[in-house]
């Protein structure tokens, strides 16, 4: 296990703890570990498909975020950010954030950075001048439309998955969808797809035009 995967459970496992003040073992082990990294920057984004995105766009740009002092964490839902953010500040590893969010989860985000003191955010500029840059739905919505179904239906047919996609078009709740939120449906449905296509939608990016908040968010760290 390398330093950087080893940092993010430690991370995980200390927000899950929540505590004031926190754990000595968990803290101790997360400051030794992002001594090591040179670590300068945590993104945080809600969930591992958003992990995956960030971090195969970053190699598709000749970066290794590591080597960087760039770490990616995924909070495991919205409203954990607040804890993350805390373990973040002066009192934990005095590093500084960055991240991910949803439209309809921005609350949270502009909540716990305003509660940590990383910050007060109005509006979606506010919280990109801050580093957190807003998907209109979500992350895989905006690589639809930055591939546009088409394309996005290439990279499920080189995935051997085109077949299994067309069954799954004719199933009755997916009738009346739109092809759009079929394919984000379609990506959902078994643990892990998510994941997978998160990163081989990112891979088939044109990377001249990579979806605003992914370019952005990479832009900004």
């Amino acid at each position: 296990m390398d330093t950087a995967t080893r940092f993010r459970q430690t991370v995980i496992t200390w927000a899950a703890g929540d505590g004031h003040p926190p754990a000595p073992a968990e803290a101790g082990a997360a400051r030794e570990l992002a001594a090591v990294l040179g670590l300068r920057t945590v993104v945080l984004v809600e969930g591992v498909s958003d992990r995956a995105a960030v971090e195969a766009l970053a190699e598709r740009q000749g970066r290794r975020l590591s080597a960087e002092g760039v770490v990616v964490v995924p909070l495991g839902g919205a409203t954990s950010i607040t804890r993350f953010l805390r373990l973040l500040g002066p009192d934990g590893l005095d590093v500084r954030p960055a991240g991910l969010c949803d439209a309809a989860e921005q609350r949270f985000f502009v909540q716990g950075l305003e509660r940590t003191g990383f910050g007060t955010a109005r509006t979606s500029d506010d919280l990109a001048a801050l580093g957190f840059f807003t998907c209109r739905a979500d992350l895989e919505d905006e690589l639809i439309r930055a591939l546009g179904t088409d394309g996005v239906r290439q990279v499920i047919d080189d995935q051997g998955d085109l077949r299994t996609f067309r069954i799954f078009q004719r199933q009755p709740a997916q009738r009346e969808r739109t092809v759009e939120a079929q394919l984000r449906r379609f990506m959902g449905t078994i643990g892990g797809r998510k994941e997978h296509y998160a990163r081989a939608l990112t891979r088939a990016l044109d990377l001249a035009r990579p979806p605003g908040p992914l370019d952005g968010l990479l832009s900004h760290i």
